[in-house]
């Protein structure tokens, strides 16, 4: 499927709703595992009573390591999942809004050229529904204006510029911009984007240096960080350019060069449909398959590699395998102490990418009430706590769920606040969208990302300036006995579930050639 030529636009987030004979299936096929691996209390040698061998052990279970973890188990080898949370899913997390529907706390979307989490969802039997995108998005945006717009622009995401919104003071400049990265972003390989011929000089500058170098319109360089919170919960100056020109090549297969386009599309883009039942029951048929294979509860705090194989100790047993797979994000994986500790190109790695910082934040209503003022609930907003909001409701309807991301500086004004203070502060811009019917919502909910334990942030690690260049290779790069996955270390759909169940994959196939 070639799809190069389709409208800008950026990401909406919606939720499906939860498949009840199935939501049933994997929380007990859970609590099963979790009961037949309970550490025996009355013996005082636990690590004798909690000893366990396997050929494989993955750290994590996320996509990534849920879907290796699949793959060792049909391939005939024996496999033990250890998970530090009381979930499966890792960034996906589906949130219960009673009746049987649910909103997602976390990932959310697919789309075109994600053919790796597509599969998967099929093959367990999850299907997808395409996002609800009728009628106008709204946008507001009051810096510079010589216009005089006041309050939300209402447009059409069918549109020549798509769900970018066609403001005529910087149409030009962003059609400009968004082309000239489309273009640097195929000279950026990615399998090696630190080889790419500008690697030194785009890794040496953030996003935000090089607009202020190729843009003039303060009103434009407003709408950047609204596009960046969301997307990688970060600022324009926190984000290396050669990381974000890898970001759009990714966004794609080996058959369709990634775009920025396709990256942030609804219609034949990266947001263009929802799982039935939330994105954290793909992840949950996964488990239920590989039953008590799979431990909660268990977060890994050491790993030796020994001569003839791996010890892994979590806080529930030790597991020796002849193989590991960490599938966590990297800074996660750095707080594992390791014995002989990490070559030390590993270890700068790590310390130099964080996650992202983001809050997805909810407001639950009777109806989606702005349906029938023919808006499509999505708003792309430069002020704040919200920058980008979307439709969440379930396929029903009901009840109306206006989703929303607050990223960057403004998830860590947000989270500075009181919860009173954050939902009204929300709740107000809401009603500044959507007018009085948005005041009074029925439930509020927000997730702070960056305050999950183990998680420390969303939706994606950011490489630090210089990262890449200097240690990039190190990102995928198997020591020993132990080798990586998680949706940082995909060649594409970097940051995406996709990448998440790729990365899986490759780690799988990694460590069965060593078997």
């Amino acid at each position: 499927m070639n799809d190069e030529k389709r409208p800008i636009t950026r990401r909406r987030f919606v939720a499906g709703t939860l498949a009840t004979g199935a939501a049933a299936a994997w929380p007990a096929a859970a609590e099963a595992a979790k009961r037949k691996h309970k550490p025996d209390r009355k013996h005082k040698h636990a690590r004798n009573k909690n000893s366990h061998k396997a050929d494989v052990v993955v750290v994590g279970a996320g996509f990534a390591g849920l879907t290796a973890a699949r793959q060792i188990a049909s391939s005939g080898h024996s496999v033990t999942v250890l998970e530090a949370r009381d979930r499966v899913g890792g960034r996906a997390w589906n949130h219960d809004l009673g009746n049987g529907q649910v909103s997602e706390r976390g990932a959310t979307f697919v789309g075109p050229t994600q053919d790796h989490i597509l599969a998967l969802a099929n093959a367990v039997g999850v299907g997808t529904f395409d996002t609800y995108d009728t009628g106008d998005d709204l946008y507001v945006n009051n810096v510079d204006n010589p216009l005089g717009l006041i309050g939300p622009m209402r447009y059409s995401d069918t549109g020549p510029l798509g769900t970018a919104p066609p403001d005529p003071t910087i149409a030009a400049e962003l059609l400009e911009v968004v082309q000239q990265l489309d273009q640097m972003s195929t000279q950026v390989p990615v399998d090696a984007p630190w080889t790419a011929s500008s690697a030194a000089s785009w890794d040496g500058q953030t996003l935000q240096s090089w607009v202020d170098s190729n843009s003039v319109t303060p009103r434009f360089k407003a709408l950047v960080p609204a596009a960046t919170r969301p997307i990688f919960g970060a600022e324009p100056r926190e984000l290396s350019l050669l990381f974000v020109l890898f970001y759009i090549a990714a966004s794609g297969n080996e058959q369709n060069p990634g775009t920025f386009e396709r990256n942030f599309d609804t219609r034949n883009g990266a947001q263009q449909s929802r799982f039935v039942g939330g994105t954290q029951l793909v992840a949950g048929r996964v488990a239920a398959a590989l039953g008590d294979r799979v431990l909660l509860n268990s977060p890994v705090q050491k790993i030796v590699q020994e001569k003839s194989g791996a010890v892994v100790h979590s806080g529930r047993l030790t597991v020796t395998a002849k193989r590991v797979i960490v599938a966590t994000p990297p800074v996660l994986a750095g707080r594992i102490q390791y014995e002989p500790a990490m070559p030390f190109a590993r270890d700068q790695l790590i310390q130099r990418y964080p996650q992202g910082t983001l809050t997805k934040v909810a407001a639950v209503y009777d109806t989606p009430f702005w349906r029938a003022n023919g808006l499509t609930g999505a708003v792309l907003d430069t002020g704040g706590p919200v920058s980008a909001s979307f439709d969440d409701s379930p396929p029903s309807g009901s009840p109306g769920v206006l989703f929303g991301f607050v990223g960057g500086d403004n998830a860590r004004s947000y989270n500075a606040m009181s919860a009173s203070a954050r939902q009204s502060a929300v709740i107000d811009q809401c009603t500044t969208w959507f007018g009085a019917q948005a005041a009074n919502p029925t439930a509020y909910f927000d997730t702070n990302w960056s305050d999950e334990v183990w998680t420390r942030g969303c939706p994606v690690g950011i490489p630090s300036l210089g990262t890449l260049l200097a240690y990039g290779p190190q990102i995928g790069q198997p020591v020993g006995r132990i080798h990586w996955a998680g949706t940082e270390t995909s060649t594409y759909w970097n940051g995406y579930m996709d990448g998440a169940v790729r990365s899986g994959e490759r780690a799988a196939a990694e460590a069965l050639s060593g078997l």
